[in-house]
């Protein structure tokens, strides 16, 4: 019953794919008019709401994505451009022109982010592709349905086999169109490389901003906390000492009490100094790494702390440093805001990256926004494209999940038969969609004689127009195929190189 209840499910999915897929190459089409208008006629009024319309169905076949195939794809648009601002004497420059009101340099800003944003470009070649490849794909049960039928209802028995294949098929079929959309939007509709680096390299930037002024503010700690405790320590045990001094002749017994209490002053100013030293660079992590140093961590917790660790190497210094600082900050919080009595922490390699879990059975309501402590987190985190994640519900229990990218190395991904099929699509699909599909269907719609070395046309009469659908068919699930494994191939090397 729950098999063929995802079977409808998914019936019902890639029906709808189908019909969104039309629904695309109308918007498809409605841009590609207001292009030629555009750069043909200069009517340039009609590109951004073709432009706005091109995306509006873009992002519903991002969220569908996400919520069918369970692929999340990133919107790769650059940022909007900011307001025109006034001059001194209140009028508004687009290049050597002048307005008195901003409504034209606001409407030439946002034509040229449109114009130029690669993403405009790759929304329009998805739109025109998209019935070719998963739409044609969703749609070939109920294409298969629609000819037997038709076949049925001019008198041919055998198009019953067209229905009864397509009622067998669905099954399994459905949900792989279904998924198969999932890879070909991503590969179309997620952002390229130049724009996943644009977009970390900004990242990196304004991480870099917050940690050099979260690293100039930890000296000005460091520098007071020794101003104000080693150094008047240090100072207070020379004071005493030149005290002792002056008695030792005099007084002994007097000069004697004064040098206990130098050297007792002594080792509580060095038991401040390894407090201090302990808070920059804790000796546990430089000698033994970060997972004897989580361990120790868990000794010194208040908390009854379980540590799993799993890691093939040590990673860099710095990066130690940020997750072991990282866990601390969390234990801490733990048990001070948290009222938390045991927590769990994992400490292992994804790949190339370094993850970290901290899971505790406090009373939850942690929040990002308003907590310092997970604010330093993420600065702390986001100068290495760290990644903080807190599920924290009301009543517990708190999960911060840790993630470190390119901790331990790029590491290539091999080449696996999945990627030579893909190579294999990408060489194929042009024969079997233009060629042996659409030209033949065209020679057969039209009735010339001409066969040249179309298979469709070749064959007996009561098969061609099967064959000519099945090579339309093929051709679009070859080239969706190969769209699918481009994603899949960018995803895995994405994940191995960090």
């Amino acid at each position: 019953m729950t098999s063929a209840r995802s079977a409808l499910t998914a019936l019902a999915r890639s029906t709808a794919l189908a019909g969104l897929a039309l629904a695309g190459l109308a918007a498809g089409l409605t841009m590609l008019a207001a292009v030629l208008l555009t750069f043909a006629v200069g009517l340039v009024i009609v590109f951004p709401p073709a432009v706005r319309l091109a995306r509006a169905v873009t992002r519903l076949q991002r969220r569908l994505a996400a919520r069918w195939s369970g692929i999340s794809i990133d919107e790769p648009y650059r940022p909007e451009p900011p307001p025109p601002l006034p001059q001194h004497d209140g009028w508004y420059r687009d290049g050597r022109t002048l307005y008195k009101r901003p409504t034209i340099p606001a409407f030439n800003l946002r034509w040229h982010w449109m114009t130029k944003d690669p993403a405009t470009w790759r929304d329009f070649a998805y739109l025109l592709a998209a019935p070719l490849t998963s739409g044609l794909v969703a749609a070939a049960p109920l294409l298969a349905t629609a000819y037997g039928l038709v076949r049925v209802a001019g008198g041919d028995p055998l198009g019953l086999v067209w229905v009864l294949l397509a009622v067998i098929v669905v099954p399994w079929y459905a949900p792989w169109a279904v998924r198969l959309h999932g890879q070909v939007a991503a590969a179309l509709l997620g952002p390229t490389e130049k724009a996943r680096l644009a977009q970390r390299v900004s990242r990196l930037d304004a991480a870099r901003t917050e940690a050099v002024d979260s690293q100039a503010a930890e000296l000005r700690r460091i520098e007071r906390d020794l101003h104000d405790g080693a150094q008047a320590r240090l100072v207070a045990i020379g004071m005493t000492i030149g005290a002792a001094e002056q008695l030792l002749e005099s007084d002994p017994q007097a000069a004697r009490a004064l040098l206990g209490k130098a050297r007792e002053a002594s080792a509580t100013a060095l038991q401040e100094i390894r407090r201090l030293v302990r808070g920059i660079h804790p000796p546990v992590l430089a000698e033994r790494g970060l997972g004897d140093a989580v361990r120790a961590l868990a000794l010194d917790s208040p908390l009854r702390t379980h540590v799993t660790v799993d890691l093939p190497e040590r990673a860099s210094a710095p990066l130690e440093s940020a997750a072991y600082f990282a866990v601390s900050e969390l234990l801490a919080n733990a048990a001070r805001h948290g009222d938390a009595t045991e927590a769990w922490v994992d400490v292992s390699a994804q790949g190339p990256a370094l993850r970290v879990t901290v899971t505790d059975d406090g009373h939850g309501g942690a929040d990002p926004e308003q907590g310092t402590g997970l604010r330093g987190i993420e600065r702390r985190l986001g100068a290495f494209d760290g990644v903080l994640a807190v599920s924290s519900p009301v009543g517990g229990p708190t999960t911060a999940f840790i993630e470190l990218p390119r901790a331990f190395g790029v590491r290539t991904a091999p080449m696996t038969p999945w990627r030579y099929f893909g190579r294999l699509c990408w060489g194929l699909w042009p024969i079997a969609l233009f060629p042996q599909g659409l030209v033949a269907m065209v020679l057969k719609l039209v009735g010339s004689p001409v066969k040249s070395w179309f298979l469709g046309l070749h064959v007996p009469e009561p098969f061609q127009w099967p064959v000519i659908v099945g090579m339309i068919l093929l051709g679009g699930g070859l080239l969706a195929v190969a769209l699918a494994t481009t994603a899949r191939t960018r995803e895995a090397e994405g994940g191995a190189c960090g």
